[in-house]
């Protein structure tokens, strides 16, 4: 029975991993799509508002395959959730079109500190000395990266840039509505199918957005609509990659997986828009991964 314990648990473990892999390189897409289709002068609210339309529509024909209710059983927390959901992919945006792909990248995946710490409060996850040494050296790399004076004082080094404080400002507002909804997908995990948790978050996102967009609406030219398509296709692989991931593991382990994606974002900022990321975010983003590797390794140490 303990030797099918133990393969279940690496069973799971291993699926987690796999999907928050897939997730984190659906994001990395959908972000590139994101910055290429802001680029030709379509409003982020108009994003957001076709993501969320795409994405509709996946969910509602998923969720009537399965034969299930589109409403769910826990209807506050999901509302909860595609609230958050909204006003955390608003700041994403935002982020992503104003920042070079990396470091709105990196700003982003901030969130499995706010996870782990929301977890604990929430879903009475233990937060272990291992997430402590993640927070330390996730907050000192984002200090270097996003402020890269404060440790270039007394050297030769000056070709640093001081990142936009507003587009640095949603990326921690985003990072932060991620952990949210994060622990929220993970409470919901227990008993609403993934499609339902899905179809939430875009069915008040997109009435949110329209709302907020008004009468900066751009007619978009086929370049731009077929980029708004790929960002809803690509976001609804690298949500269904998440919240799968999230039935196989804890909230605060499965994200710290998504890392990856900042790999991912590095890649394409290079090969897409020609962006070499700097001394400091290459620094800062290692320590932050760092914190990551290190909280993975120890916590799986001290389960052995």
């Amino acid at each position: 029975m303990q030797y099918n314990d133990s393969l279940f648990a690496i069973f799971h473990r291993h699926a987690a991993a796999s999907l928050m892999f897939l997730s984190a390189l659906g994001f990395a897409l959908m972000a590139t799509c994101v910055k290429l289709v802001s680029s030709l002068d379509i409003p982020v609210l108009e994003i957001v508002a076709a993501r969320s339309l795409v994405s509709i529509f996946l969910c509602y024909f998923d969720i009537k395959r399965k034969g299930i209710s589109i409403w769910g059983y826990q209807k506050a927390l999901l509302i909860a959730r595609g609230f958050v959901g909204a006003c955390t992919l608003i700041s994403v945006y935002y982020a992503v079109s104003t920042l070079p792909l990396a470091e709105s990248t990196i700003l982003q995946y901030l969130h499995p500190l706010f996870t782990a710490v929301l977890a604990f409060f929430f879903l009475k996850e233990k937060v272990h000395y291992s997430t402590i040494i993640c927070i330390i050296l996730s907050l000192t790399g984002l200090i270097i990266m996003i402020n890269p004076k404060v440790f270039s004082e007394g050297f030769t080094v000056t070709n640093y840039t001081i990142l936009p404080l507003w587009s640095v400002a949603a990326g921690l507002l985003g990072a932060f509505g991620s952990g949210v909804a994060y622990a929220l997908v993970r409470k919901l995990s227990q008993t609403e199918d993934s499609s339902v948790i899905i179809f939430y978050f875009p069915m008040i996102a997109l009435p949110i957005s329209l709302f907020l967009l008004g009468k900066d609406f751009v007619m978009p030219d086929f370049e731009a609509m077929v980029l708004l398509l790929l960002v809803g296709i690509f976001t609804q692989i690298g949500q269904i990659g998440l919240t799968k991931a999230m039935q196989y593991e804890q909230a605060s382990t499965a994200t710290a997986y998504s890392y990856v994606q900042v790999i991912f974002a590095a890649i394409l900022g290079w090969v897409v828009f020609a962006e070499i990321p700097s001394a400091y975010t290459i620094t800062g983003g290692s320590l932050i991964v760092l914190g990551t590797i290190a909280n993975i390794v120890l916590k799986r140490i001290k389960t052995e």
